[in-house]
């Protein structure tokens, strides 16, 4: 486990799956000899410890390195993955969910092994996910207003990860270029509409890891495969 710790910020690719989301026994093996770095098991909607722990079950095998990364830090589980990324969502006027949900988590767990946690400073910017709406974020953002986002996260709150989220739309390459030009020793995540080689090697420019999500759903998992090697 130690040795994932130390290569996450390597991760060039990382594949996200949605416990909500069905995908049946040979689709996951594909998905998890794709070559993709990482898998992340993520979802805003519907996501519960048993329908986590089904999916965490169905990839633990394949020697992949496994993350979860929690709708809300109450509902974290260690158990069977190698690290936790926990967002908090910079650009939302409800500070619950830039601290809040966080400091209610770190009360009612006072044991959270912290060697695992990786905090995440995430910039929604799709008005219309569920991440989105959830979190009410202020998704209304020039690039330069990202790209000081992405200082203070770096620079005033020490998080390891600036994570640019467009979430279920392809976002423009002009903001996450701002933010990649902005921080020097974060990793900068890019998730959103990657569903081609062509989509994945743009972000990939600017963007530290790209996160693929959707299009394994949408499109198949060589479409997933041509994503991973357009950045590796």
């Amino acid at each position: 486990m130690t040795g994932t710790h130390l290569k996450w910020k390597n991760w060039a690719h990382v594949t996200k799956l949605d416990p909500d989301k069905y995908l049946d026994a040979a689709a996951v093996e594909a998905v998890a000899t794709s070559g993709t770095d990482a898998i992340l098991l993520s979802g805003t909607l519907n996501v519960t410890r048993e329908n986590l722990a089904d999916l965490r079950e169905q990839v633990e095998d394949y020697g992949v390195p496994l993350v979860v990364e929690p709708a809300d830090p109450e509902g974290a589980v260690f158990e069977g993955v190698d690290l936790l990324f926990v967002p908090s969502v910079l650009n939302t006027p409800d500070a619950r969910w830039v601290v809040g949900k966080h400091q209610q988590w770190a009360l009612a767990c006072p044991d959270i092994p912290w060697e695992q946690v990786v905090p995440e400073a995430y910039v929604v910017l799709n008005p219309a996910s569920a991440v989105g709406r959830v979190t009410r974020a202020v998704c209304d953002l020039k690039p330069e207003e990202v790209a000081a986002y992405a200082r203070c996260a770096e620079h005033y709150f020490h998080f390891p990860i600036v994570y640019i989220e467009y979430s279920g739309t392809y976002g423009d390459p002009a903001v996450v270029r701002a933010a990649s030009e902005a921080i020097t020793g974060a990793s900068l995540y890019y998730g959103g509409g990657i569903d081609s080689a062509e989509r994945a090697a743009e972000m990939g420019r600017y963007a530290d890891t790209i996160v693929v999500g959707n299009a394994v759903y949408e499109k198949g998992v060589e479409t997933l495969k041509a994503t991973v090697k357009a950045v590796q």
